[in-house]
């Protein structure tokens, strides 16, 4: 009698296996179904310009971080403190050669390149913080400074200054009450105020804010400007200087703006670009609002820890500002033309907001 023989049931399981597998794969076929692709993911570094306890660099960081969550971490931009990557002051130059792809600083840490970078930043006579971001976003600011850095691999946009409330006059340990008192006041000073000082007297010189309090300590210098009254109370500087002198004369804004690498963002899609623009545009403006807060709380802290809270005398501050005047007038006339074009923009911004206060 005929007898089939057995298939072991290995073999029937491997069979209807493989016959499985092939009916998907065609059903996949047929579907038109393609491979899902992997996203490449873009990481950037980005660099403020002052010390980790600073609140630019704070904001700064945290700029960082809710990019690279708004992007679902399709852009990484890894934070890193003015200094450690590349010297302090120099991270323009890091984010032209590509080192870095973006940076927080000071425009006025770039004189050695434009002497009109010392315009959009805390000077004798500029705008105040409200009008400064205006003018840098609606009248034409941000444009201005991208043509003076024409020949650089940077750009800015609107919405990248944080213009930062006025700044501290002096942290002093000799009492300023005269412009008499300014001759030979041996002063950190930065940008055109130091330049502007020094015509009156004032033995500026020029030293990174991470150094500050070691000079004071040490009487390198007698007196500091730094930057906001909420920032420096974080500084520690109530302990090295008796004295806090109050006035918008020589910086009623103190502005700091994001850069970026020209190459490094226009190879961002489109969506990435957007996100990069409205996390800054919101961290500036966040900043700004949050040390104006702070700085009306710190005038108390530093009342409360010995200092002398004062307002710099009227004699002193017009002074100043018509010394400023004269200074940019001059200026205008022999620098480069941006030079006049970004000075005469803010004059006429600055005499129009005036017109409707």
């Amino acid at each position: 009698m005929f007898q089939r023989k057995r298939i072991p049931l290995l073999l029937v399981v491997l069979i209807a296996g493989i016959a499985l597998l092939s009916c998907q794969q065609t059903k996949t076929a047929d579907a038109g179904d393609a491979p899902a692709k992997t996203v490449e993911k873009i990481v950037w570094k980005s660099s403020g310009h002052g010390p980790a306890t600073d609140p630019s660099q704070l904001y700064h960081d945290m700029c960082c971080k809710a990019i690279t969550e708004a992007s679902g971490g399709r852009l990484e931009v890894k934070p890193f403190v003015g200094g450690s990557i590349v010297p302090a002051y120099k991270e323009l130059d890091a984010v032209h050669e590509g080192v870095l792809q973006m940076a927080y600083t000071c425009p006025m840490y770039n004189l050695d390149k434009w002497s009109a970078a010392g315009l959009i930043s805390s000077r004798p006579g500029a705008l105040p913080g409200e009008a400064l971001r205006t003018w840098f976003d609606f009248a034409g600011g941000a444009d201005l400074m991208n043509k003076m850095m024409e020949s650089y691999n940077v750009m800015t946009f609107p919405g990248a200054l944080s213009p930062l409330p006025e700044e501290v006059f002096f942290h002093s340990k000799v009492k300023i009450e005269s412009v008499d008192d300014l001759k030979g006041l041996k002063a950190r000073c930065m940008g055109d105020g130091g330049e502007i000082l020094k015509r009156m007297g004032a033995a500026t010189v020029i030293i990174p804010g991470g150094d500050l309090y070691e000079a004071m300590q040490r009487g390198t210098i007698d007196a500091m400007e730094y930057s906001t009254l909420a920032s420096n109370w974080e500084m520690h500087f109530n302990e090295v200087a008796k004295y806090v002198i109050l006035s918008p004369s020589r910086a009623p804004s103190d502005p700091q703006v994001f850069f970026v690498n020209k190459d490094a963002f226009n190879e961002l899609p489109a969506d990435l670009q957007r996100i990069v623009r409205a996390e800054v545009a919101y961290w500036t403006q966040a900043q700004h609002e949050y040390l104006v807060n702070e700085s009306i709380k710190a005038v108390e802290k530093f009342k409360e820890a010995g200092n002398e809270v004062y307002k710099l005398p009227t004699e002193v501050a017009d002074a100043l500002v018509a010394e400023a005047a004269a200074f940019y007038e001059e200026k205008s006339r022999n620098e480069p033309p941006i030079f006049k074009e970004i000075y005469t923009s803010m004059k006429d911004f600055g005499e129009a907001y005036a017109s409707i206060k």
